[in-house]
């Protein structure tokens, strides 16, 4: 994979942000009072959308995420392969069949959400078969910056069995797929740098985004911004992209969503 230069020397987060990965429950928690606002989110149009977990996880991970986006009217999935321990053989295969038959269902476009790791299939999934994609979401997700440049390089090569340098050598991560893509991340995340999370602006995309929250690597599936975030991003009208509104119909919503435009 050819690196982004101005992101080659990006390390992994700190032990302090490490150690803020423990407030992960705390955002979950925050789902029942915010619930009535994310129920003001946009309403779904009933399109499919398929959902990835992150490194070591598996789709209960994703049931919450998933069963608000089914509240507003989207019929959601996940990609029923037990538990993710990286592109392994038949791995990227059934997520392309998944896909396929969820287009093939419905006749329409598919949208694709993953998390971390997650993010990096319907990344690359969205490259290879953009006729069939609607969007793609991605939460904390690792695709701008070297390969260990997150606190899970080691987990990766542990529960995969391959070297995470040859893996990155294997895929240009770095370039957005020609769908509409969205990037969230969050500046306080522990397990991955959030310099590599953050699609690069001259990358010849118009169609591409970064969404900051403020979130926790563990809880960004959970938590509540991201979540109106994801909500807000699949209700726009396929073919009529525009990019994410900080200010909103809240008040106090550029508090939620920070400028990440500042230095």
């Amino acid at each position: 994979m050819a690196t982004p230069t101005h992101n080659a020397d990006l390390r992994a987060p700190s032990l302090a942000l490490l150690a803020l990965e423990f407030r992960a429950p705390f955002e979950f928690g925050a789902v029942l009072p915010a619930w009535p606002a994310l129920q003001k989110a946009p309403r779904g149009d009933g399109h499919s959308v398929l959902v990835f977990p992150g490194l070591a996880a598996s789709d209960p991970t994703t049931l919450p995420l998933r069963g608000y986006l089914a509240s507003l009217g989207y019929a959601t999935e996940g990609w029923s392969q037990g538990f993710n321990f990286g592109p392994r053989a038949g791995v990227l295969e059934a997520a392309r069949r998944n896909l396929v038959e969820a287009f093939e269902r419905s006749r329409r476009k598919v949208s694709l959400i993953g998390w971390s790791l997650g993010g990096v299939y319907a990344r690359e999934l969205a490259k290879q078969m953009p006729d069939k994609v609607r969007c793609v979401i991605t939460l904390g997700t690792p695709f701008a910056g070297p390969p260990k440049s997150t606190n899970a390089w080691r987990v990766y090569e542990l529960t995969s069995g391959r070297s995470i340098e040859q893996e990155h050598a294997s895929y240009e991560l770095h370039e957005a797929p020609p769908v509409p893509t969205t990037s969230i991340y969050s500046r306080s995340d522990g397990i991955v740098a959030w310099r590599g999370s953050v699609q690069d602006p001259a990358s010849g995309h118009t169609e591409c985004e970064n969404i900051e929250v403020v979130a926790s690597h563990i809880g960004m599936g959970v938590n509540p911004s991201a979540w109106w975030a994801v909500a807000d991003r699949l209700a726009q009208q396929e073919g009529r992209w525009r990019p994410f509104d900080r200010a909103g119909i809240f008040g106090f919503k550029s508090l939620l969503f920070p400028d990440p435009q500042r230095r």
